[in-house]
């Protein structure tokens, strides 16, 4: 088995197969996954010259085999996916060699929901399809590779992992700020690939090797499995029409033999790379052994784009979103408010929580539909971390499970019951558990007594490979207006977890308070001596200055915060009033009954609030005409958020909230304005296509929704589109803009001969080309007007564009010479 070798020896992957096609005369547009049937032979020599060359793992033609890409009916799927296992196997034999089939599996080109249409469990049963052909058909293990979505890289695992014991090795694609398209980091995706027990994770595409180098370093810094480095053979450029990349094989193994040196132990190619770039490559880094892979002691827990490491110092949970003692959140669970329920994580988000705590539970609410709904609307308007809080295994699965990312679960005890159901949930979509110090003899009086109980926990998961760092314990918070040493044997509790079991801890602080006057004034105290005795992670609610006045606080004078800048950051503009206490403020840890805050039309589209978005819209158009407050809060909410999203501040799941955000807003404008014969005036039209052979529209659908937001007409042709197509519509329409988008290298040729077309017979026209094979270079090598690297450029450009239009009055008629 493979699993025996990983992280022993260095193992060999192969390189490109689609530039490979294209020389034996795949055609543009043309599926390459096809040719597993109608031109086995062509397929069966290229992996042949990457097994001659040494590559001891080879990739089957699948990468684009689901049904969401696939469609050609002339063949059936299955039989694609079957013949590809037996080709690279009769390919092995015929070289004489061992080899491990890999069954490669790529994106579907889909976004999922929230940001796209398509549904979780839809992309896990298209995965799931595959996954079964190809492990029928006799592969060694799987590669999920090329994926920009945590959230789809989950799905395709999940399908792995549950449908086939075979060894799963991923690899994602990062840009060079080390951020995947939907604003994953690499902490995030380590984190969620370890939780889900892959095998080998890593990085390919995108880049050449020399700019993989970094983002290698993190990985190997932060994950405890070995690591795949798969890059490209640099920049692709074009010679003579013809596409090709410019480092070559000698190049190219230098490169990969300073990833083994780092402590790559998994290499290969992606884009561009040939036999000779892998044969280089092995005969470089030929008697070399990879670095020991070492286990990493990080506590961490991750959203689709955030990671929270527990210690040093300590982290904040936010308490709020838990109908405990909080009227006016039963209220909103009972009338299904979910906007009210997003309001309150963005409040604790906006000041300073680290993770969600996320409790839905009442009588009489199906409480696993319920937190399954709340989990994926809250990931959509917040990017922390959360922590699922539920008694009810139910909905604490079908939350792990539809979660973007690696949770925290609230919470395991030391009963048998209690492990026997959580423990197995933990083993299959990972997690951070926290550990209750009680048992079927009920809550220890002492710290003695807990320590034990934490000690069982910690042995008890070992069992499932759950490992000590994945744990964090609570040391319960009695109250001590019933308990009179409550505090003191909790505090005892934390500093023996921390100094002899040394595992993570956890308290929900106001439980300390119960019952008594001024709570916040013992909930405070208590929070400073608990993170004294090496709190990981208090409970507390975010909003209560006396709280978070003690976070602050502790934090600096115990120099966690380095030249005390976080302290400064959040009271150096403040002055401080004398006399002026939380208590004052009306702030309060565990007791709060209020009505939510109020904000302004603008705060709900850059928070992404669809709802209170529209609500909001309705008041204002009541009295402000609609044109006003298109101008005074639509445009510059999204004029903020898209600054963020460029300054890497604000990420692409959020982008594409308050665009939708402000879409809910525009749609009651828009009526009023028919209404009333006012309209607001387009800024022009744009055209937008995926280039013939090119399935994925990812890129292009959310340029898309932008430019919509932003006054724009967009005539939307779709995916796999010709070029006569375009030519066509941009001729009878009279249009100024095209946008085009291919992700694959092999469609690019595609894109070169609609920019070709367009300059012929649209000479007015201006085309902008976005996608992940593309670069600058690339772009104005192929005539392109504009390249965008995100979404917010094209739509700066079409502001440009369309803006000194209006000036000069330049258009068809002007570029024609008329």
């Amino acid at each position: 088995m493979i699993r025996e070798q990983l992280g022993k020896k260095l193992l060999y992957f192969d390189g490109g197969m689609g530039t490979l096609l294209q020389e034996n005369g795949l055609a543009p547009g043309e599926l390459p996954e096809i040719w597993n049937v109608t031109h086995p032979d062509i397929v069966s020599g290229i992996h042949q010259r990457y097994i001659e060359a040494g590559s001891n793992i080879v990739l089957t033609n699948t990468f684009g085999a689901n049904a969401l890409k696939f469609h050609d009916d002339t063949v059936s799927l299955e039989n694609v996916v079957k013949t590809a296992v037996k080709i690279v196997k009769n390919a092995a034999e015929a070289q004489g060699r061992k080899v491990w089939t890999a069954l490669d599996i790529g994106p579907t080109g889909k976004l999922l929901k929230p940001m796209g249409d398509l549904d979780f469990e839809t992309a896990y049963e298209a995965f799931r399809e595959v996954i079964l052909w190809g492990a029928s058909a006799g592969a060694d293990l799987i590669h999920i590779e090329t994926m920009s979505d945590t959230y789809e890289l989950k799905a395709a695992v999940l399908a792995a992992k549950e449908n086939t014991s075979l060894p799963v090795f991923a690899t994602a694609i990062f840009d060079e700020r080390g951020k995947l398209l939907t604003g994953a980091d690499v902490h995030s995706v380590v984190a969620l690939l370890e939780g889900l027990r892959a095998d080998a994770i890593g990085i390919n595409c995108g880049m050449g090797p020399e700019q993989m180098l970094p983002v290698l370093k993190e990985f190997l810094t932060y994950s405890s499995l070995p690591v795949i480095v798969k890059p490209n053979a640099g920049l692709p450029k074009q010679r003579e029409g013809k596409t090709y990349y410019d480092v070559d094989p000698g190049e190219f193994s230098e490169w990969m033999k300073k990833a083994v040196k780092m402590g790559a132990c998994v290499i290969g190619g992606c884009c561009g790379t040939t036999p000779e770039h892998i044969r280089a490559m092995i005969k470089q880094c030929e008697g070399m052994q990879p670095l020991p892979v070492e286990e990493k002691e990080f506590t961490v827990v991750s959203s689709y784009g955030q990671s929270v490491f527990l210690g040093p110092g300590s982290k904040i949970i936010g308490e709020r979103i838990n109908p405990t003692g909080k009227k006016r959140f039963k209220q909103a669970l009972k009338e299904h408010d979910l906007d009210y329920i997003l309001r309150e994580g963005i409040t604790q988000q906006d000041n300073g929580a680290h993770i969600l705590d996320v409790n839905v539970g009442l009588p009489d609410i199906d409480e696993p539909a319920l937190m399954k709904e709340v989990v994926q609307k809250l990931q959509s308007v917040v990017n922390l971390p959360l922590q699922i809080d539920t008694v009810n295994p139910k909905a604490m699965e079908s939350a792990l499970r539809i979660y973007n990312g690696k949770a925290m679960v609230n919470s395991v005890s030391g009963k048998q019951e209690s492990m026997d159901q959580v423990f197995p949930l933990i083993q299959k979509y990972g997690g951070v558990v926290i550990g209750l110090t009680l048992d079927e003899k009920g809550i220890p009086a002492d710290a003695e007594g807990r320590v034990r109980i934490a000690e069982k926990i910690i042995r008890e998961a070992e069992k499932y490979g759950i490992k000590k760092k994945d744990i964090v314990i609570d040391a319960l918070a009695m109250t001590i207006s019933s308990e009179a040493e409550g505090a003191k044997i909790t505090l005892e509790t934390l500093r023996r977890l921390r100094d002899e079991t040394k595992v993570g801890t956890v308290l929900g602080v106001s439980n300390i308070s119960f019952g008594l006057p001024r709570r916040p004034v013992i909930n405070s105290s208590f929070y400073t001596m608990a993170m004294m005795n090496g709190l990981s992670a208090g409970i507390i609610n975010p909003s209560s200055e006396d709280m978070m006045n003690a976070w602050y606080a502790y934090h600096a004078l115990m120099a966690l915060d380095s030249n005390c800048e976080q302290y400064i950051e959040k009271y150096g503009s403040i002055e401080t009033q004398k006399g002026q206490t939380g208590a004052q403020s009306g702030a309060s840890s565990g007791n709060g009954t209020g009505s939510g805050p109020e904000i302004t039309l603008a705060e709900a589209i850059e928070k992404g609030l669809k709802e209170d978005s529209r609500s909001i819209t309705v008041k204002l158009s009541e009295s402000e005409a609609p044109l006003d407050i298109i101008n005074t809060e639509l445009i510059p909410a999204l004029n903020r958020v898209g600054d963020g999203f460029e300054k890497g501040t604000v990420f692409l799941p959020q982008l594409l909230m308050s665009a939708e955000a402000a879409k809910s807003a525009f749609s009651v404008l828009k009526e009023k304005m028919d209404r009333s014969g006012e309209a607001q005036e387009k800024l022009g039209t744009v055209v937008l296509a995926t280039v013939k052979g090119d399935i994925h529209d990812i890129g292009k659908n959310i340029v898309k929704v932008l430019l919509e937001n932003y006054s724009f007409d967009v005539i939307d042709l779709g995916k796999d589109v010709p070029p006569e197509k375009i030519v066509d519509t941009v001729v009878e329409k009279e249009v100024r803009l095209a946008g085009l988008s291919a992700l694959m290298t092999t469609t690019v040729v595609s894109m070169e001969e609609t920019i070709r077309q367009l300059k012929e017979k649209a000479p007015w026209c201006r085309v902008m080309v976005g996608g992940a094979v593309l670069n600058q270079e690339y772009a104005d090598m192929i005539g392109a007007d504009f390249y965008g690297k995100d979404a917010m450029q094209s739509v700066h450009y079409a502001q440009k564009l369309f803006g000194e239009g209006q000036k000069t009055g330049c258009g068809k008629e002007k570029a024609m010479g008329k």
